[in-house]
C-alpha cells in the first residue's frame, strides 16, 4: 500500500513539473454600449437594439455536426456598463408546435430556450449560464468545463421576458454585471460567449453561435472572443436578506398509545448578507439563518442498501461557489452542516488563484461511519465549529494545482483532512487528475463503543489518481483509488473506506447523419477489482452497455454486469442485466423507465437471491400552467429456493399548478410500502410498513432571495403494532425573505 500512494504522489509532483503554458488567440468581436434605456418586456421595440452587436446563430453542433441551421435566430448583444442586454428573435417555420409552459426557475429544460455562456474570466474554465423559454422562465447554471459539470443550483438575480409571435418567438434578457465574476482591471474586458437555442421537436437540436470540434474535449475553449465593457463599474454589489420563519409542528411520542400534541408557534427572524467586495471577490454571512430545505427531497427507496443514500445541496448560502470546493475526491459536502447558527465564507478568484473558505458554528454534528462493506451514519445533539478552505492555482491551458484544508471540532470530537490536488491537461484528448489526503480523527467513547469505531485518535490516508480519454469516436479511462480503512472525511460524502480499487474502460461512438433513423450510438465495457487492506477482493466487477438515440427524442440502453461480491465473511456471484428508455413522443410529455434483473445479495440476511427492480418516471405538462411529475421505484427479492423475501415500492408524485413564473402552488405526496416475509429473515422484521408523507406549499419568487412561502405538511405510518395509517407529525409554517440592494 506505501507503494501505490508513493506512486500517486509521484504522479502529482509529476503533473506539477510537466504541465504546459501556453494562450489561444482567436478573433474578437466588439461588443457596444449603449445609453438608451432597455425595457425588458420581450418585444424589440426599444431604439437601443439598433445598436446592439448582431449574431447569426447558423450551426447546428447537435445532433448534426456542424451543419446549416433548420431555423434561423438572430442574437443582439449590448451593454451599459452595469448590465448585459441579449436578446434573441427565433424564427419557427410552424409556431403551434412550440414548446412552452410557465415554470418554476430551473425548470424548462424540455422546452424551446434560448440563451448565453459566459466565461467571464476568459480562462476557458468555468462560465455562467444564462436560459429563457419563451415564456420568460428563467434557468441559470454554471459550468465547471474542468469537471465536465454543469451546476444548476446556482441562482442570480436577472431579468428575463419572452412573447411568442407569429413568425417564432422574441425572448429579452437583463444580467446585472454584479451578479457576474470578472477580473478588475482598466480598459476592456475580453470575455468568451457562446450564444445558442435549443429546438425540441422530432430531435433535440442544438443551434449555437459557434461550431464545436468533437476531437476536443473542452467546451469553453471554442467559444468566440468578446472585447467590451471598458472600465466597468458594476456598482456596489451589497446584498442584504432578512428573513422571518414561523411554524408549528403537532407531534405524537408514541404512536401506538399516545395522542398527537400540538406544539406551539414558534418564529424566528435571521439575515443573511452578501457583498461582493471586488468584481472577482465575493463573501457572504448569515446569522441565524433559516437553513432549512422548504421542497421536499425527491423519496429514495432505502431498503437493502450497503451504503448511505445521496441527497443534493439546496440552501443558497452553501450553493455560492459550490465549484470552487470541487476535487475528484468527495472531501466537502456541505449538507454534513445541519444546523448552523452563524456561516461565513468568502469566493474568490485573482489572476490564476482560486480559493474559498467558509466556517459555519454547528448546533447538530452529522457523522458517517464509513467501512468497506458497508456505511452507518447518525444525528448528535453536541456542538461543533466547521471549517473548510479550498485554494486553486492555474497552470497553462486547464491544468491547475490544489489544496485542500477542512476541519470540525467538537466537544470530545475532531476531524481534520488537508492534502494535494493536481490536474493536467495534456492535450484536447488526455487529461490526467490526481489527489492525496490525509485525515486525523477522534470520537468521544460513547460514540466509538456505539458504533465500534477506534477510541482516541486515530488517521488514515486517501489518494485517486485518474487518466482520461475523450475524443470524437472513441473514449476510455484509468483510474486507482485508495481508502484506509482509518480515512474519515465528515465534512465530505465519504461512505466507503478500506479498500483500494483498480478500474480500466472505454468505448466507441457512432455519430449518424440525416440519412439514417438514428443520431448517435454507443458502445462502452469497463472491468474493476477492489481489496481490503488486508487484500481480500471485495469486488470484481465487469460491465458492458450498448445505447442508442432515435426519433421522438427516443434514447435506450441495454447492459449486462457480471460481479464477484464480498459481504459478512461470504463471496456471492451476482450476473444482471439491465436497460434504460425515454422518449418525449410530443411536447410536453416525458416517458422513461429504467429496470434490472438478476443476482442480488440480501444484506440483512447474508445470501444471494432474485431481483427484480422497475423505475417509471412521467412528467406531463396537461396545459401551460399545470405539470404532473411521478416517479416510482419498485423492488422484489426472492430466494433462490423460490420463497419471496421482500417486496419494496417507493412513489413521488408532485402536481403544481404554476400561476405565473413567479407562483406556484403544489401538493407532493411520497409514499413507502415494504412488505417482508417474515419467515425468511433472521431478525425480527414487520410483515407491513408504510410511511406516507404529504406536502402543500404555496410560493412566491420575485426573485431567488425575494420569496414568501406557505405551507403543510404531515407524515403518516403503519406497520404490525397499528391497525391503521396514523398520522405521527403535522407542520405549519411559513418563510419571508427580502433581497435589499442598497
Amino acid at each position: 500500500m506505501a507503494f501505490r500512494r508513493t506512486l500517486v504522489f509521484s504522479i502529482i509532483l509529476l503533473m506539477l513539473a510537466a504541465a504546459p503554458v501556453w494562450a489561444v488567440t482567436a478573433g474578437i468581436s466588439d461588443l457596444p454600449r449603449v445609453l438608451k434605456p432597455v425595457s425588458i418586456d420581450g418585444n424589440l421595440d426599444d431604439d437601443a437594439w439598433l445598436h446592439a452587436l448582431q449574431i447569426d446563430l447558423d450551426t447546428e453542433t447537435h445532433p448534426g455536426e456542424n451543419i446549416p441551421a433548420k431555423v434561423k435566430t438572430i442574437a443582439y448583444l449590448m451593454e451599459d456598463g452595469v448590465n448585459l442586454y441579449i436578446a434573441f428573435d427565433a424564427r419557427d417555420p410552424d409556431p403551434s408546435k412550440i414548446r412552452a409552459y410557465l415554470r418554476d426557475r430551473d425548470s424548462a429544460y424540455n422546452d424551446d430556450f434560448v440563451g448565453v455562456v459566459i466565461d467571464s474570466y476568459n480562462d476557458e474554465r468555468r462560465a455562467f449560464e444564462f436560459f429563457s423559454n419563451p415564456l420568460g422562465s428563467q434557468m441559470d447554471l454554471t459550468n465547471d468545463d474542468v469537471n465536465h459539470q454543469e451546476d444548476d443550483s446556482w441562482d442570480a438575480i436577472w431579468d428575463a421576458a419572452g412573447t411568442i409571435t407569429e413568425a417564432g418567438y422574441i425572448v429579452e434578457m437583463e444580467i446585472p454585471l454584479n451578479q457576474l465574476r470578472f477580473q478588475r482591471m482598466n480598459g476592456k474586458q475580453t470575455w468568451g460567449i457562446d450564444v445558442l437555442r435549443m429546438y425540441p421537436r422530432d430531435q433535440r437540436f442544438r443551434i449555437g453561435s459557434n461550431a464545436l470540434d468533437r476531437e476536443i474535449n473542452c467546451y469553453l475553449c471554442q467559444f468566440g472572443k468578446f472585447q467590451g465593457l471598458e472600465n466597468v463599474d458594476p456598482g456596489r454589489d451589497l446584498e442584504i436578506v432578512p428573513t422571518i420563519t414561523a411554524n408549528r409542528t403537532d407531534l405524537r411520542d408514541d404512536p401506538v398509545t399516545d395522542p398527537m400534541i400540538n406544539g406551539d408557534v414558534e418564529s424566528e427572524a435571521g439575515v443573511s448578507v452578501r457583498w461582493g467586495i471586488t468584481p472577482d471577490l465575493t463573501a457572504n454571512l448569515a446569522i441565524n439563518p433559516d437553513f432549512s430545505q422548504v421542497e421536499a427531497d425527491v423519496a429514495q427507496l432505502d431498503v437493502n442498501n450497503q451504503f448511505a443514500l445521496f441527497f443534493p445541496e439546496k440552501r443558497p448560502f452553501f450553493l455560492e461557489g459550490s465549484d470552487y470546493f470541487r476535487t475528484p475526491i468527495q472531501a466537502v459536502f456541505t449538507r454534513t452542516v445541519a444546523d448552523p447558527s452563524v456561516g461565513a465564507k468568502i469566493t474568490g478568484k485573482r489572476g490564476n488563484n482560486t480559493f474559498g473558505f467558509y466556517t459555519a458554528e454547528d448546533e447538530i454534528t452529522n457523522l458517517m461511519f464509513p467501512g468497506s462493506t458497508g456505511s452507518d451514519s447518525d444525528s448528535f445533539e453536541f456542538t461543533n465549529t466547521a471549517i473548510v478552505g479550498r485554494y486553486s492555482r492555474s497552470l497553462g491551458n486547464a491544468s491547475s494545482v490544489g489544496a485542500l484544508l477542512t476541519a470540525r471540532d467538537g466537544d470530545g470530537y475532531h476531524n481534520t483532512v488537508g492534502g494535494f490536488d493536481a490536474r493536467w491537461k495534456i492535450n484536447d484528448q488526455h487529461t490526467l487528475r490526481a489527489q492525496i489526503l490525509r485525515s486525523d480523527t477522534e470520537y468521544p467513547d460513547e460514540v466509538a463503543t456505539e458504533f465500534e469505531q477506534p477510541l482516541g485518535a486515530f488517521s488514515g490516508d486517501a489518494a485517486q489518481a485518474e487518466y482520461n480519454y475523450d475524443s470524437r469516436n472513441w473514449f476510455g479511462f484509468a483510474r486507482y483509488e485508495l481508502r484506509d480503512a482509518g480515512f474519515r472525511a465528515d465534512s465530505g460524502f465519504v461512505t466507503r473506506v478500506d479498500y483500494d480499487q483498480q478500474s480500466i474502460g472505454g468505448g466507441r461512438r457512432w455519430h449518424g447523419d440525416e440519412s439514417k433513423w438514428w443520431t448517435r450510438m454507443q458502445f462502452h465495457t469497463n472491468y474493476d477489482i477492489a481489496h481490503d487492506m488486508d487484500g481480500r477482493v471485495l469486488e470484481r466487477q465487469v460491465e458492458s452497455y450498448f445505447s442508442i438515440n432515435g426519433p421522438k427524442q427516443w434514447y435506450a440502453h441495454v447492459g449486462g454486469i457480471t460481479r464477484d461480491v464480498f459481504f459478512d465473511g461470504s463471496q456471492f456471484k451476482e450476473n444482471k442485466i439491465n436497460m434504460y428508455t425515454q422518449i418525449q413522443p410530443r411536447g410536453g410529455l416525458f416517458l422513461g423507465v429504467w429496470a434490472q434483473m438478476g443476482d442480488q445479495v440480501d444484506f440483512d440476511n447474508t445470501r444471494l437471491g432474485d431481483e427484480i427492480r422497475v423505475a417509471p418516471r412521467i412528467e406531463w405538462n396537461i396545459n401551460e400552467h399545470l405539470l404532473a411529475r411521478v416517479q416510482s421505484s419498485f423492488v422484489r427479492l426472492d430466494s433462490k429456493e423460490g420463497p419471496n423475501i421482500f417486496d419494496a415500492q417507493v412513489h413521488d408524485m408532485r402536481l403544481t399548478w404554476q400561476f405565473s413564473n413567479r407562483s406556484f402552488v403544489r401538493m407532493t405526496v411520497q409514499h413507502q410500502e415494504v412488505e417482508r416475509n417474515q419467515a425468511m429473515h433472521l431478525d425480527e422484521v414487520d410483515a407491513n410498513s408504510q410511511d406516507i408523507g404529504r406536502q402543500l406549499l404555496y410560493s412566491y419568487k420575485l426573485n431567488p432571495q425575494t420569496v414568501f412561502f406557505l405551507g403543510y405538511s404531515d407524515r403518516h405510518i403503519d406497520d404490525d403494532d397499528l391497525d391503521t395509517l396514523t398520522a405521527t407529525d403535522r407542520t405549519f409554517f411559513m418563510k419571508f425573505g427580502y433581497a435589499w440592494t442598497p
